[in-house]
Formats: C-alpha cells, sequence, structure tokens
C-alpha cells in the first residue's frame, strides 16, 4: 500500500493545540490496525531549538538517539506509545543549512539555487524519508497560514498533493472559533480569512478542526462547510478538555476517524480504544489526590516543564490519584512555607544560576522532613551540593556552573567539554546505559539490573568527592560503567529520595507510567494518606 499523507496546519493563532490534534488522529488511527509515523516541520532559522529559551519555546525534548527536538514530538510518542528519531523533527534552518553545504560541494553544477525547486525539494525528500514503510505520516507543519517563514513547507505540501495524488494526501486545518462574550456570538471569520489565506497559497483543506469553547450548532458547522467549501462531516469540533488525553475520544464520536479514512480510500478494522479509555476514566475519576511542589526555573511559562508535568500525570494514573502540581519561586526567602504542606518535592532540569540557593534550600527540607524529593538532571545536583554543605559540612561546596573558583566543586565538566565552544548539540544527549544497584529503591523500582535512559546535561558528579558522598549515607545506586559516571543518587534511611542525571520524563506514556513516577507518585500518596490519619487523630 502506498504511504498516505496527512498535512496538518494551523489559522488565526499560534498554540492552538495541532500537536494535540495531530497526535490525536494518530492515535485513533493506530487503534484501527495501521501504522502511523509522524513528522513535525518547524518554522524558524535555528538547526534545532536546543539553544532556545523555553521561555520561548518551551522544553527541548530529547529523543533516543539524542536529537534536541520541538516538545511535540513528546505529544507523539505519549499518544503513540512508540519512539521517534532525529527524522522526525527538523526546521528550516536544517533545511538551509542541507541546500548550502550541497551548493558548496558544487552538487548542483552551477544552478541557480532557489527556494522553488531545490529548498522544496529538500523538504519532500524529508517527507519521503520519515514516512518510509508507514501506512499513514502525520506531518505538522508548525506556525500559522500567512506566516512568511512556513511558506517554503506550506508549497512543499501543496506539490506533495500533485505528486502522490490526492487521494493519498489529506490537508486537515486547525482553527480557531473565538466567543465574543460582550454579543454571546462564536464568530467564523477568522477562520474564513485562514481558509481564504491557505488557498491562495494553493491548498483546500479537507478536514476542519476547529478549536472552541463553546458548542458549534448545526447552523454554525454548515456556515463553516459552505464559506470554507469543506463538507459538514468534516468539520470537527474541538473544544476545551479536562485533560488532552481525552481528544482522541472526542474526535472519534464525530467521527474524524471515519471520515479520514473516507477520503485516503483506506479500510481498516474497527477501533479498539478500550486501554485508552481506561486511563481517560482513570484521569477523570481518582481516588485520592496528592499536591507536588515544582522547584523550577521557569515556572511562569508551563510548556518548558511540559513533559514532567505529562510523567507526574502518568504516575498519577498508575495510582489513581490526581497529581496537583505547585510551582514554586525558589527565589522567595520564605520558601519553607511554600512546601510545609505538600506530598512531595520535584526539582527538574535548566540552566543558570537564578533560584539555585532557593533549590538547594527544598532539597534541604525534602531531605530532613522525610518529604518525598524527586531530582531530575540538575535537581540530581542540586541534591548532592546541598548533602555536601549540609551533611559532609564542605562549606561552600557548588557546582563549577555556578561557582567556578569553588573550593569544593562536588559537580563539574569532564574534561572533553572543558573544550567545547559550540553550544549546539554538545552536551551528553540521548540513551546512555545505567547498571543499577542490587536492593536499591532504584534496582525495586526498575526491578532490572540495566536500564537505558535519556540524558541532556554537561555537568557531571566530581568522582573525586563520591567515596565521601557515599561514606555518609549518599547511595550511589546507579552508574555508567563505561565512563564510571554517576547517574542515579538515592538515601537510605528515607520514605523516597532518589535522583537521576538523566530525563526518565521522557521515556514515560500514559499506557506506560515510567517506574520513578509510579514510585514517586505512590510515596506522595503514602505521605498524604499518613499526614491525612494524623490530622483525625
Amino acid at each position: 500500500m502506498n504511504t498516505k499523507y496527512i498535512f496538518v496546519t494551523g489559522g488565526v493563532v499560534s498554540s492552538l493545540g495541532k500537536g494535540i490534534s495531530a497526535s490525536s488522529i494518530g492515535k485513533l488511527l493506530q487503534a484501527r490496525g495501521l501504522s502511523v509515523t509522524m513528522l513535525k516541520c518547524d518554522p524558524y532559522i535555528n538547526v534545532d531549538p536546543g539553544t532556545m529559551n523555553p521561555f520561548q519555546h518551551g522544553e527541548v525534548f530529547v529523543t533516543e538517539d539524542g536529537a534536541e527536538t520541538d516538545l511535540d514530538l513528546g505529544h507523539y510518542e505519549r499518544f503513540l506509545n512508540r519512539e521517534m528519531h532525529h527524522t522526525n523533527n527538523f526546521t528550516a534552518g536544517k533545511v538551509y543549512q542541507s541546500v548550502i553545504e550541497r551548493e558548496r560541494r558544487g552538487d548542483f553544477l552551477g544552478t541557480t539555487v532557489q527556494v522553488i525547486p531545490h529548498i522544496t525539494d529538500e523538504i519532500k525528500n524529508r517527507f519521503r524519508a520519515v514516512a518510509k514503510g508507514a501506512d499513514i505520516a502525520i506531518i505538522e507543519i508548525g506556525g500559522t497560514v500567512g506566516d512568511i517563514e512556513s511558506l517554503p513547507f506550506l508549497e512543499a505540501a501543496r506539490q506533495m498533493g500533485l505528486e502522490a495524488g490526492r487521494d493519498n494526501v489529506l490537508y486537515l486545518h486547525v482553527t480557531l472559533i473565538p466567543y465574543i462574550r460582550a454579543s454571546e456570538e462564536l464568530k467564523t471569520k477568522p477562520t474564513q480569512h485562514s481558509v481564504q489565506k491557505l488557498r491562495e497559497i494553493g491548498i483546500s483543506p479537507d478536514v476542519l478542526v476547529c478549536r472552541t469553547e463553546r458548542p458549534l450548532g448545526p447552523e454554525m458547522r454548515a456556515k463553516l462547510s459552505m464559506f470554507c467549501s469543506v463538507p459538514k462531516e468534516s468539520v470537527i469540533e474541538a473544544p476545551d478538555c479536562e485533560s488532552i488525553y481525552e481528544v482522541p475520544t472526542v474526535f472519534h464520536k464525530q467521527g474524524l476517524d471515519e471520515q479520514i479514512l473516507m477520503l485516503l480510500r483506506l479500510r481498516a478494522q474497527s477501533k479498539d480504544l478500550d486501554g485508552w479509555n481506561e486511563i481517560v476514566r482513570r484521569l477523570k475519576n481518582p481516588k485520592r489526590e496528592v499536591v507536588v511542589a515544582l522547584a523550577g526555573k521557569y515556572t511562569d511559562y508551563k510548556d518548558a516543564y511540559k513533559s514532567v508535568n505529562e510523567a507526574l500525570i502518568h504516575g498519577g494514573i498508575a495510582n489513581e490519584a490526581k497529581v496537583r502540581v505547585r510551582f514554586l519561586d525558589t527565589t522567595d526567602p520564605k520558601i519553607a512555607e511554600q512546601v510545609a504542606d505538600v506530598d512531595a518535592i520535584l526539582v527538574p532540569g535548566g540552566f543558570g544560576d537564578r533560584g539555585i540557593e532557593g533549590k538547594i534550600r527544598v532539597a534541604q527540607l525534602a531531605r530532613e522532613n522525610k518529604v518525598p524529593y524527586f531530582g531530575l538532571c540538575l535537581g540530581l545536583q542540586i541534591a548532592v551540593i546541598e548533602f555536601s554543605r549540609n551533611v559532609l559540612k564542605l562549606s561552600g561546596a557548588h557546582s563549577t556552573e555556578f561557582d567556578p573558583k569553588s573550593r569544593y566543586p562536588v559537580i563539574d565538566l569532564l574534561p572533553e567539554q572543558k573544550s567545547v565552544k559550540d553550544k549546539g548539540a554538545t552536551m551528553r544527549l540521548g540513551v546512555y546505559e545505567c547498571s543499577l544497584k542490587k536492593g536499591t529503591l532504584a534496582h525495586r523500582a526498575y526491578g532490572a539490573a540495566t536500564i537505558s535512559e535519556r540524558h541532556r546535561h554537561r555537568f557531571e558528579v566530581n568522582n573525586k568527592f563520591r567515596k565521601l558522598l557515599e561514606d555518609a549515607g549518599l547511595v550511589v545506586s546507579g552508574v555508567h560503567a563505561p565512563k564510571n559516571l554517576v547517574e542515579i543518587v538515592e538515601l537510605k534511611d528515607h520514605p523516597w529520595f532518589l535522583a537521576t542525571q538523566f530525563h526518565p520524563e521522557f521515556k514515560s506514556r500514559p499506557e506506560d507510567p515510567h517506574p520513578l513516577f509510579r514510585g514517586f507518585i505512590a510515596a506522595a500518596v503514602e505521605r498524604a494518606q499518613a499526614r491525612q490519619a494524623h490530622a483525625r487523630a
């Protein structure tokens, strides 16, 4: 069977949820027995998002093969429950870089290099490469229709309709139906203009996915159908949901998967969403609730910790618990008051020294007060610094990232990192093997002697201090043996205190919660129940 292509575009405003819509469609088609792959095209000139500020772009998601990618790849992995790779995300910068390198080598034999056909051909080649072997390739084009940056991607998508044949290509446009409170009306005009702009480029959408906070009535659907030349059955309502994991079911109830199969001339088996519906049931009907404090740097922009938030939700699913996340201001000198009533504390990854002392204080409070603590990447380094200062009494112990002249550099760069000058794609990235110490919390959680996890960092625990740390009670329970690098630390005399140098959140899925997040939330539930019992007594 020829691979079928679904191009997902967005109109009116950004952040409409194209990634969630694309992932939900992928889930529905996967549930029909079809093999699905996904691709995110980002129109910015950066070669990858690795050097971009999370405030602008959200988290950087890391794949198994070490690619720093758009956060939507996290959605793809979580919904489809399968791994993405470096081929599943590329930017305009990467496309232009590739074409310019070929021009410098003389590959174009003196031809004038232009956006059409050279840039668009490179984009189409990448479309075809990622689609190879799949029944359906869902290709999400970032940005908003009308942005100058995305024009080459949209032109390439238009050309695919001619080259692959219209029975093999479907265009799905995600758009906004705003509600005007003063007149109490939903307005279709922004969507009409967005579709008109898409048509000017040469693409007529086959399906409209309409983000709306109020239901679309029959008259509104008919109006959208007529003015946008889309069948009424292909006008799909995308209301705000309590959980993103409800979206596949919402789409299925409106027959979106049936419409796609019909438009692409596909036959598929009946749906099998029973497992997914059970996840949604657990999410909407939790038996208990816990509060987790998140001591991060980018707490004003929740997408900066998208995978962490989702992994906490997955841990909640495994324990039938609702997880409420409290974002901490680690620059607040009264931070102890912020964590006085929480059930667990998590310190995520990050870069830069803002709020570092507050994070160290949070780790100390968790250790001394027996509050479950989970450190991710920087969170491990924070735990080591705190332990060094307050248990080993190494005054001023620090990371050379924040204090290059520290007398006790318990966190430091590896020798090979000290000579690195370029910032992009030069960290320890992607999957590394980790050997676990038998009998430890980590070993019990994983139920395995060896694991593999994804990394994104430069600094490591300084092995010069390792014996001191272990002799004082900080257990090194996971090690990357080839380079003798500390991967996991934990405390023996604590209900649940564990930190990892890697990022377990990248491998957690709703259908397969990560074992460490499962265990962390279980510890939070236990603490919450103990506190409630104490309060009743």
